[in-house]
């Protein structure tokens, strides 16, 4: 009866992943992609909107065929605005969407050729090596039956020796009563800790002449948890279902074509027209004229294989408080053809944040102290007090956007946080209002930094 179950993830169901995959893409319409981002990000419908209408050109331009399909390159964008509006989880939950691999780098960790650092090169050096694991990813889940099934007979054979299959313990595993259980898996040592150890003249020549033998030869038994002997053993049957070059191939296909790249701090490498200053920091304009041709189209050498620039998405952001967009390099600007301005957060930004989001802070801390036992609730008034404080630190102090709500919240829970254990065993439970919020957070709303006016 198993024997049929072994085909279940064959070319047939991969065929159905990959057509289900397709499906999800075509549905994704502009509409129906900021309706989804409207679920994790408040606000910002300009920059949802660019962002959405670039992912579905992506979409379209693969639909076209011919010589013209070459010819249309995706108009990348410069989102200017104040830090921790949401610039940068715009940009990944559009990545997370369609499951394209995407890089978030800062400009100003990288220099100028020439000096010593990071050169934008490694940009998509990085990005391949993200592209390679989300296809193993991609590869596993469109096998995973066939990869399951097979973990499932290596997990038997390892537990039960010689002996036939038994149904019993079958069961025991695919229920999950059997993780806890120690077994002898053969294990192929790691390339780097092989290096490390150093490997003789003759080992090097076998690994080269007779591969198979090596490779047998250098396995070695390791005791594991049949949990972790399962993740170990589902990624040896990954390899076996897909080659490394095929994996290899379809990630650098995936970089080119659907990767998107996310450069934060791009005002930081650049500097007023209008004043006489110029710095002599590597990580200067020369990095925007580093970036000119890998945002423009170029060809970059990787370990795996070479990868054209030319198709990949660049998203670039910054709040441009010292300097405007005008100040970068007229040749990147218009690299950068799409601009959207976003927002900066107010107090009923600020409400909806705490409220409105599948997974927003309050679910998340109240989900957090339920698994001590603890119920901790907050009343609508106690949320309008979190949202009215970050506003008014923000306004006062320093505007650090959206994360001003999480040092609002640690420190209103600060003690629920420590104590919850005991007042879950007293049965008590929690009820955050507005009386609470004033009391912890007196302190952070009368106080004031003091290091502005310190010379």
């Amino acid at each position: 009866p198993r024997a049929a179950d072994a085909d279940d993830g064959g070319e047939g169901a991969a065929d159905d992943y990959d057509s289900v995959v397709a499906a999800e893409r075509t549905a994704l319409t502009p509409p129906a992609t900021v309706e989804r981002l409207n679920q994790h990000i408040v606000g910002q419908s300009q920059a949802k909107r660019a962002v959405a209408i670039a992912l579905r050109n992506r979409w379209r331009r693969q639909r076209i065929e011919g010589d013209l399909k070459d010819e249309i390159i995706p108009k990348n964008i410069l989102m200017i605005g104040p830090t921790g509006v949401g610039k940068t989880e715009i940009a990944r939950r559009i990545a997370t969407l369609v499951d394209a691999p995407f890089l978030k780098v800062e400009a100003t960790k990288f220099t100028e050729v020439g000096f010593h650092g990071r050169d934008v090169d490694t940009i998509i050096k990085d990005l391949v090596t993200v592209a390679i694991n989300q296809t193993k990813q991609r590869v596993a889940k469109r096998h995973r039956k066939q990869v399951q099934h097979r973990v499932e007979q290596r997990l038997l054979r390892l537990l039960l020796g010689s002996a036939r299959d038994d149904p019993t313990i079958r069961e025991l595993l695919r229920n999950g009563e059997l993780e806890t259980q120690v077994v002898d898996v053969d294990v192929k040592p790691n390339p780097m800790e092989f290096k490390l150890a150093g490997a003789t003249g003759l080992e090097s020549v076998m690994r080269v002449v007779m591969p198979g033998q090596a490779a047998a030869a250098s396995t070695q038994k390791q005791k594991m948890r049949v949990q972790d002997a399962r993740t170990y053993l589902e990624q040896a049957e990954v390899e076996k279902v897909a080659s490394e070059e095929m994996i290899v191939s379809e990630a650098l296909r995936s970089a080119a074509q659907d990767g998107i790249v996310f450069i934060d701090e791009i005002d930081k490498v650049c500097h007023p027209r209008d004043t006489a200053w110029r710095s002599g920091d590597a990580s200067s304009e020369g990095v925007q004229r580093d970036l000119l041709p890998l945002i423009e189209g170029c060809t970059i050498s990787t370990k795996y294989g070479d990868v054209d620039t030319s198709k990949i998405l660049f998203i670039a952001s910054g709040a441009f408080h010292g300097c405007k967009v005008s100040d970068l390099l007229p040749e990147l600007q218009g690299r950068l053809p799409v601009r959207v301005e976003l927002d900066a957060l107010s107090e009923n930004d600020f409400y909806r944040i705490l409220t409105e989001p599948v997974h927003n802070l309050i679910t998340q801390h109240t989900a957090m102290l339920a698994t001590e036992g603890l119920d901790v609730s907050f009343s609508d008034d106690g949320v309008r007090a979190i949202a009215r404080t970050a506003a008014h630190i923000n306004n006062t102090v320093e505007n650090i956007g959206a994360r001003r709500l999480h040092t609002v919240l640690e420190k209103i829970l600060e003690d629920v946080s420590f104590d919850a254990h005991e007042l879950a065993e007293r049965g008590e439970s929690v009820v955050v209002g507005p009386e609470q919020v004033e009391q912890r957070i007196a302190d952070m709303t009368t106080a004031h930094d003091m290091s502005r006016f310190i010379l």
